[in-house]
């Protein structure tokens, strides 16, 4: 007999992760809140019990679990995390695997309720995309304040979430930001986008691979364009290769 879950079971664990998380959500975001007097890395520290409550509840109730490669290849400094994006799993586990961190996100995200309130106390970088060069620059100048609190910064080069097999072309920010700062460009490729999809409220079972790749030094590449295409290269190529995880 096959081990596969069925389409009811799939269904049903489905609705208790949400479930749960319309319950827990809201009360968190209250708690969030009243966090704002207290130091960053505590108040980060506490902020994030919301995500591993998530992580928690999809393993256990939808079966999703996950393993990690390439953690040698992180610095031992802060510096730019160029995430995969094709679910919302990697926002919430990468706050699990990687160093304290702040996001470089559009601000309107900011304004949904509960979810964008916990956000803000966690200061992320938040743009107006269409300000063009001037969002460029706060975006530089915001990502130099974090770095030096010893922050890591997150982006996800794609700049929205991606269907598996979909290419998205790859904007140049995160490579203009490791450029202007001098710091690493760290590439991180995963298969979530198989388990939890965009726009499928259904999460299946299996387990994600996270691979982190070889840091892309800002002197190794001529320009931003072609840092870019380097970090596209490599994160689509190695999503390829890891391939579906779904039971």
């Amino acid at each position: 007999m096959s081990d596969r879950p069925s389409s009811f079971s799939i269904a049903l664990r489905s609705i208790l992760f949400h479930l749960c998380v319309a319950l827990i959500t809201p009360p968190y975001a209250v708690f969030a809140c009243l966090l704002f007097p207290l130091p960053h890395q505590l108040r980060y520290k506490l902020i994030t019990g919301w995500t591993r409550l998530i992580i928690f509840f999809a393993r256990t109730l939808c079966g999703i679990r996950f393993n990690i490669k390439g953690t040698e290849h992180l610095p031992s400094q802060p510096c730019i995390l160029a995430l995969k994006h094709s679910s919302a799993w990697e926002t919430f586990a990468a706050q699990l695997i990687f160093p304290p961190q702040v996001w470089v996100l559009k601000r309107e995200l900011l304004w949904i309720p509960f979810f964008g309130w916990g956000l803000w106390q966690l200061q992320p970088i938040a743009i107006n995309r269409s300000s063009g060069a001037k969002a460029m620059r706060q975006m530089i100048q915001q990502a130099n304040d974090r770095i030096k609190k010893g922050l890591w910064i997150v982006v996800f080069p794609e700049g929205t979430r991606s269907l598996p097999g979909e290419r998205i072309e790859y904007k140049s920010g995160a490579a203009h930001l490791a450029r202007s700062l001098n710091i690493p460009l760290v590439p991180v490729a995963h298969n979530a986008g198989y388990l939890w999809p965009k726009n499928d409220w259904r999460r299946y079972p299996g387990e994600i691979t996270i691979e982190i790749g070889t840091p892309l030094l800002p002197d190794h590449f001529q320009n931003a364009k072609v840092h870019t295409q380097h970090l596209e290269e490599w994160i689509e190529g190695t999503v390829h290769q890891l391939g579906n995880p779904r039971l």
